[in-house]
Order: structure tokens, then sequence, then C-alpha cells
């Protein structure tokens, strides 16, 4: 229905949660930082939490298949709390599921955490995704660096820093753009969600600026 009343040259994105983070509320079974429960699970039973997996990763493999043949352009795969996770946990207990929900979308792919240091965002990386989001933590030009000028790469203004005056939210989105160095395959956005208490006009504008930096650079 959405892509049906959109211009065709707009853009659809489907979202779809990562299974580390939607296997962490379903352990957790309440909002947690540092999801002891859900480690405890990984280490203390892994055949249970392998199994929880599988099954999530079943699901969510139709689900970002039936969301691209509804017509999204492209799947955002989000693992916001993957960056609770060492190297190698990530390496053993995700990776391989993630992989298998990024390539069952049949389109471009975005594959995104958050608080994910430059190693894990390499492992991410190299589970899968079109792009690679990247949140405000990490500079947008060192996250490149680690990444590959061959990988999209999506991100990554703080988004809290819309809450301020708009001369600061335009330096900060010039300084993502520069660090971007115009090279292609960078997707603007900010470095996680639209805060709820955000000023849409404020969205307005940055949507703005960043067209119009785009034309003149």
């Amino acid at each position: 229905l959405v892509r049906a009343e959109l211009e065709p040259e707009r853009a659809l994105v489907g979202f779809c949660g990562g299974p580390f983070t939607v296997a962490g509320y379903l352990v957790e079974g309440r909002p947690s930082r540092d999801f002891v429960r859900t480690k405890a699970l990984m280490y203390r039973e892994p055949a249970t939490w392998h199994a929880l997996l599988e099954r999530l990763t079943e699901q969510f493999a139709r689900y970002v298949a039936a969301t691209a043949a509804a017509g999204a352009d492209a799947i955002q795969l989000f693992d916001s709390w993957a960056g609770v996770l060492s190297v190698a946990d990530y390496t053993e207990f995700v990776a391989p599921y993630s992989a298998r929900v990024l390539a069952a979308a049949g389109v471009p792919t975005i594959h995104f955490g958050t608080g994910v240091a430059t190693q894990l965002l390499a492992e991410m990386a190299r589970a899968g995704g079109s792009a690679v989001g990247v949140d405000w933590r990490t500079p947008l030009d060192d996250a490149w660096a680690v990444l590959g000028e061959e990988r999209a790469v999506q991100g990554n203004l703080e988004p809290a820093v819309l809450l301020g005056p708009w001369e600061r939210v335009e330096a900060a989105a010039l300084d993502v753009l520069r660090r971007a160095g115009g090279r292609p395959g960078h997707v603007f956005n900010l470095g996680h969600g639209v805060l709820p208490q955000t000023d849409p006009d404020a969205l307005t504008r940055l949507t703005e600026l960043v067209r119009s930096y785009g034309q003149s650079s």
C-alpha cells in the first residue's frame, strides 16, 4: 500500500529486527543494557541459544523476502544491541544467522548495530549487507577505512544534536558530510533513531541542508 502511494523515484526501506536483539528481548523479558541473562544462555546452554536463533532466523528470512516482494527497495536489519558482544561471541553466536536473513532479502540491504567498535563493525560487514550503518560514536571516515571503499556506509549524525540550536546541527551535519568526502556510497542518516522530542522542523532543515550540499559538491 505504501509503495503504491509513493512516487516511483522514492525509495522505500523495510525494517527487520536483528537476530541477537530480538532474542535478547525475548530472554531478558524487560529492557536491558548489558543482556546478562542473554549471555548466560549463550554460554550455559548453547544448544538452546542456537535453536532459538534458528527459529527466529527462519521467520525473519520469510519476513524480509515478503517485505521486498511487497515493494521495499531495500531492507535494513537492526541489530541494535550487537555492540554488547565481543567479536568472538558475535562471530560464533550471531553472525551466521544475520547472514542468512540478509541473504534472503533479495534486494539491497543495510546492516546496522549501535555501540559497535570498529573491529566488530568489520565482522558485521562480513556477515553481509550492501551497506553498513554506523552509529554516531565512530567517526564516519574511521568506519569507512575499516569497511573498505567498496562498501556503502550509512550514517551517522548524533540524534540528540537535533535537540540543540540549528548552528550546532548544521556544524555536526557538515562534519559528517566532509568525512564522507563526496565518495559514492554514502547514505546520510542519523546514527540511530529519531528521538521522540525532536522538532520536525529541524528534520526538514537537515534534509534541505544535505540535499543542497550534494548539489553543490
